[in-house]
């Protein structure tokens, strides 16, 4: 760290030793192996899972996740959960895919049964936060499975896992190992209801192999363009991919809005498969935030739902003053989208009631998703006074979407971003948004391992240069050190003077988290002086698990 450009400028932050420096750096930089550290019973888990082939690591062909000869074989998956008994039959089970929104219209769903007593399995194909164990919720309380469970199912199976890797030539990857052993454990817990967040696409995802008779309901969220070349090239290949999901004489609930072709190719293929559909955005049903406020320091957003559906069922509720902690348009849209699905399961015959979903949307609340860190938090991390926000938005859309909660629930507020971000995504789309969006007082572009490993991290440089150019192309001038202005202020140290820089959005590349974190800090502090700004942590979940890793270490 010593060789940091920016080491010159530790001297500003008098409350901060070196000692310490180097202690919370290392701490940062944990990252991913926490996992190892703080959950040795799961060693020999973790050990056997990172000897498999991980996309989340090493990025997903092309091609891989469409219905075609280069996509993923699910027949290899079949064959593994034959040899598993095929767990997937022991449950109903609620299909999950989309490009943004899944994960958290699936905890929202899961929730709502919970509510009303089921025992619920959940299983999610995000990035975790702080331990694996998150993408596998189980009973009525919906906790993480725990490290003993996990571990007695591991060694219980692992001769099936050895001999299906060794016949399917290594083959069989993280997903599929990870997917087969959620299934397994939803299935010896009997849990009433199983819901499942696909992970790429639909038709070749690892999470497909689910028959129409244990198929309670498919949802498809929203269609985007991230994971372009694996699935296909287009929108339109992406939507025929997440449209495998969708099973013969089995409802589907579409989240949405879709652009209209987008949205055909869902009712061609649910005509074709006789699968009535339920849409959340359809002319009949109305989602509004009406405010946000804070409940023990927790911002919360107060919403209604209402739903009335014509078409195919007759569904309809109405839910006042919904206090959703997941802030955000988009987290409206999931909950209404998770609404519709409870009430298709309703007109199936299953007891949900509507205070049951008022309390399970009220209740449900992802690590990451438009996170405000507590004061305690704040100070751990060596920023007392901050207000610090975690979120791994890393696509246009959801860049967008962050923006907007911004803006939302504090209209005023200047910002400094510390953004990392994995190498196969859009970063020119994702900089344009904030830059066109908010009111950016410096934008530090760090780096962080994505999940685990450098192979798909992209360097602080590379993202500069796409700020650089995304902030040239929209007319917008910035401080970067190809500046003749940067140069002078920077090199006098006088970073913080703000009558010097006119308030043009600081963008610098700096490798160490820590370092950008502490500088935005004081950057934000300086030029904003009595007026609450926010620190926003994003571009990936993995920035944010690294953060979250470094709190709870």
């Amino acid at each position: 760290m010593k060789n940091s450009k920016w080491s010159h400028f530790f001297d500003v932050f008098q409350d901060v030793s070196s000692e310490r420096l180097i202690v919370d750096h290392k701490r940062t930089l944990l990252g991913f192996k926490r996992s190892f550290s703080a959950e040795p019973e799961l060693m020999d888990f973790l050990n056997y899972l990172d000897n498999l082939k991980n996309y989340e690591k090493s990025g997903v062909p092309k091609d891989a996740g469409t219905d075609s000869s280069h996509g993923f074989d699910m027949g290899r998956m079949n064959r593994l959960m034959d040899r598993l008994g095929n767990p997937q039959t022991g449950f109903k089970a609620v299909h999950v895919a989309g490009t943004k929104g899944k994960g958290s219209t699936s905890i929202f769903l899961a929730n709502i049964l919970r509510r009303e007593g089921y025992a619920v399995g959940c299983y999610t194909s995000s990035p975790h936060v702080q331990t694996i164990r998150e993408r596998v919720s189980l009973g009525k309380l919906g906790e993480p499975v725990s490290a003993k469970a996990l571990n007695c199912l591991f060694h219980r199976i692992k001769p099936i896992l050895d001999e299906a890797v060794v016949l399917e030539k290594g083959h069989l990857s993280h997903f599929e190992i990870l997917t087969a052993m959620a299934f397994k454990l939803f299935s010896q817990e009997n849990v009433d209801f199983g819901v499942i967040e696909a992970g790429l696409g639909g038709a070749r995802d690892a999470t497909n192999i689910i028959s129409s008779s244990g198929l309670a309901a498919s949802v498809i969220t929203t269609i985007g363009v991230e994971h372009l070349a694996a699935l296909g090239g287009s929108l339109e290949s992406i939507a025929m991919a997440k449209s495998g999901i969708i099973k013969h004489g089995c409802p589907l609930v579409l989240g949405g809005p879709f652009l209209p072709h987008i949205e055909q190719i869902f009712l061609d293929k649910a005509s074709s498969m006789f699968s009535p559909v339920v849409s959340a955005s359809g002319p009949g049903n109305r989602s509004v935030v009406k405010g946000v406020s804070k409940s023990n320091g927790k911002p919360f957003q107060s919403c209604d739902i209402v739903i009335q559906v014509e078409r195919d069922f007759k569904l309809f509720i109405e839910l006042f003053d919904v206090k959703l902690q997941m802030l955000g348009i988009h987290q409206l849209q999931n909950a209404a989208t998770a609404t519709c699905v409870a009430l298709c399961l309703r007109e199936q015959g299953w007891r949900i009631s509507d205070e049951s979903i008022h309390a399970g949307l009220e209740h449900t609340y992802l690590l990451g998703r438009s996170q405000f860190l507590t004061s305690t938090e704040a100070e751990t991390l060596g920023l007392p006074g901050a207000t610090i926000m975690l979120d791994g938005a890393h696509t246009k859309d959801s860049a967008k979407a962050l923006v907007d909660t911004i803006k939302m629930s504090s209209p005023e507020a200047p910002l400094v971003l510390i953004v990392a971000m994995a190498s196969d995504k859009d970063h020119m789309a994702f900089a344009r948004e904030f830059l066109s969006g908010g009111q950016l007082e410096a934008v530090f572009l760090t780096e962080v391992n994505i999940a685990g490993a450098k192979s798909r991290t992209t360097s602080a440089s590379m993202l500069r240069e796409c700020w650089i150019q995304a902030s040239e192309e929209l007319g917008i001038e910035t401080l970067h050190d190809g500046t003749e202005e940067y140069q002078k202020l920077f090199g006098n140290q006088l970073f913080c003077s703000e009558g010097n820089s006119n308030h043009k959005t600081i963008l610098a590349a700096e490798s160490s988290l820590l370092v950008s974190l502490r500088l935005g800090n004081q950057i934000l502090r300086a030029r904003t002086g009595d007026q609450t700004g926010i620190i926003v942590i994003t571009g990936s979940l993995h920035i944010v698990s690294t953060v979250l890793s470094s709190l709870h270490g």
